[in-house]
């Protein structure tokens, strides 16, 4: 069996003015698979069987969806992964960990065992009516949300807390959802700074009072990964989120990362850096970046 690949370094963020904008550029990867996934799958069945509420979440017109994002993912791994995903009839053997699955019966509800096979959170909007809705999820690496508070609500609502979207982003995002026609795949990167290495994050923004007790060996840089494609048969896209959570060592080791990572720091305004809770290890952020430059 071929290797897993090492976990991509993806970093995102850019030096200049600050832009608020969807940075939506096309892809051929629906999903990534690196050697994070042993690890991460372990823990996604843990959250599962222990937090199975705060990870998992549906509506009820949502089950058709689901049933066609299993039968997309079983698809999309049998024939880009043919080394590690095979299928004999209905019965789908995941080589990686040896459990073998009935996509016909399927023992979960087909989207928590989609997100079985997948290190990837999915999420579902529905598209049918005016405004997108987020229809169903499973989510084991929330970054600092709550499912339960979400599910079944318009994104512009979901999004409320988000500084600068209502004016800047709302609209657009609600038109690219419902313009999305199958067979387009799209992929957009977000990133923070945070303080806790952990992928399952429900709370922790809006902290504005500096806390010293954090210093830069605490600090990682989150990246989302996030994927859209529509589905083919119902008015649903699939919205795809992979959480990469990289050691901030590694992420200035770049060449030239500490500068790009300080100047697009610097340019956040006030509202989104508290938002994203900056300000309690900002400065000592900066005089780590602005120390550590390669």
């Amino acid at each position: 069996m071929h290797p897993l690949p090492p976990e991509t370094l993806h970093l995102p963020y850019e030096p200049g003015p600050f832009r608020m904008a969807m940075g939506l550029t096309a892809t051929t990867a629906l999903l990534e698979i690196d050697d994070r996934y042993p690890d991460e799958m372990t823990e996604r069945r843990h959250l599962l069987a222990t937090r199975h509420a705060d990870v998992f979440a549906t509506t009820p017109t949502s089950e058709p969806a689901r049933a066609e994002t299993l039968a997309m993912v079983a698809d999309h791994l049998t024939t880009t992964h043919p080394t590690w995903f095979t299928r004999d009839g209905h019965t789908l053997h995941n080589h990686l960990t040896g459990e073998r699955w009935s996509l016909a019966n399927p023992p979960h509800d087909p989207l928590e065992l989609a997100g079985r096979l997948v290190q990837e959170d999915l999420c579902l909007i529905d598209v049918a009516g005016p405004a997108p809705i987020l229809s169903a999820a499973i989510l084991c690496a929330p970054s600092r949300w709550r499912l339960a508070e979400k599910i079944g609500r318009p994104l512009a609502a979901i999004h409320s807390p988000v500084p600068l979207y209502a004016d800047r982003l709302a609209a657009p995002v609600d038109r690219f959802m419902q313009a999305l026609r199958p067979g387009r795949l799209t992929q957009r990167l977000n990133w923070s700074i945070v303080d806790d290495a952990a992928l399952f994050q429900l709370g922790g923004k809006f902290r504005t009072e500096p806390d010293p007790a954090i210093t830069p060996d605490h600090l990682h840089l989150r990246v989302e990964r996030q994927t859209l494609a529509r589905l083919p048969t119902t008015p649903t896209v699939l919205f795809a989120i992979r959480v990469h959570s990289y050691p901030l060592a590694r992420v200035v080791a770049q060449p030239g990362a500490a500068t790009t990572l300080a100047a697009a720091i610097r340019a956040m305004p006030d509202t989104l850096a508290a938002y994203k809770s900056l300000p309690a290890f900002r400065d000592t952020l900066l005089a780590h970046l602005d120390s550590a430059r390669v």
